[in-house]
């Protein structure tokens, strides 16, 4: 069983509008509601592509309700701690007029130290079978810290464990051997103290670094530019397909479900990486996650080959 894992889960409210002007009254042209989280994300991609799996997650409140009841509508399962607080919104408009997306990501609620403790021990109860995905921001309370406790425990327990997360405390975890990571180009070089590069060389070569660390695998997201998805066996570059973006923010998500699925469907890396990269572009091409339905005609677009 696949286990998705979101430490701060989200309602995003995405917005069109023709003008985003100051002090002054902007009515859009429409509006949609969405659960998120990147977790989240990866759950509903996973289930889209016939892959079941349980969502895991830390949240509270009537946005969070809505979160689960939105995973539970599509036969997903959750098992997420309760708190308190109120898991957050988040809104993203897209301005006409300007050609510009506005992101305005909040931090999240507090989670006491009991709910974490809680939280470790429902990972401690996964098992040797199973794949463990530890995806985005942490809510406050929560220390990037733990990202070095889960990786110890996966270790003992010998189940697989996939991170996507923006902290540098990812590197203290990769003596413990994690099976995939998932960097875009900017939090790895950030990582390595190092100014944003798309240039392929330069990534590849902080790629191998994360694996001589000790991660099994490393897929590396480029934005525009495509991804690198590189083992000690595989060394391989895709391109992204254009499209009209609509909004970027669940791309990376739909990557990497797009990758794991493929992963547990035992398709061949580079047909993969050239599915994951399609199925990115099409939910960039939307307000929400893709249906999967342009993703074969995207996919004619895409080139993988050896780096």
């Amino acid at each position: 069983m696949i286990y998705t894992c979101t430490l701060n889960p989200a309602i995003d409210l995405f917005i069109e509008t023709n003008e985003l002007k100051p002090d002054a009254v902007n009515r859009t042209n429409s509006y949609d509601i969405q659960p998120n989280g990147k977790g989240v994300n990866v759950s509903f991609i996973l289930k889209n592509l016939n892959v079941d799996n349980v969502a895991l997650g830390v949240g509270g409140g009537f946005t969070n309700n809505f979160i689960e009841e939105s995973l539970q509508a599509r036969g997903i399962m959750t098992d997420f701690v309760h708190i308190d607080g109120i898991s957050r919104i988040n809104v993203f408009t897209r301005v006409l007029d300007t050609d510009l997306e506005y992101k305005q990501v909040n931090k999240g609620p507090e989670v006491i130290a009991t709910k974490v403790a809680e939280l470790l021990k429902r990972i401690t109860e996964i098992k040797k079978a199973d794949t463990l995905v530890i995806s985005g921001s942490f809510s406050q309370g929560i220390e990037p810290t733990i990202l070095e406790k889960i990786a110890e425990i996966a270790n003992e327990n010998q189940f697989k464990l996939v991170i996507d997360t923006s902290y540098k405390q990812v590197l203290d975890s990769l003596k413990y051997h994690p099976y995939l990571v998932k960097p875009n180009h900017e939090e790895l070089l950030s990582w390595f103290g190092l100014p944003v590069t798309d240039d392929l060389d330069v990534l590849k070569k902080y790629a191998q670094k994360l694996l001589d660390l000790g991660v099994e695998n490393v897929l590396l997201s480029i934005g525009k530019k495509g991804a690198i998805f590189m083992n000690h066996q595989t060394q391989i570059f895709g391109n992204a397909p254009e499209v009209k973006v609509v909004n970027t923010a669940c791309s990376g998500d739909t990557m990497l479900g797009t990758f794991l699925a493929g992963l547990e469907q035992n398709l061949d890396s580079k047909v993969n990486l050239q599915k994951s990269l399609a199925a990115a572009s099409s939910t960039a091409g939307r307000s929400g996650l893709t249906d999967f339905e342009d993703v074969a005609d995207l996919m004619k677009h895409v080139i993988v080959k050896d780096i």
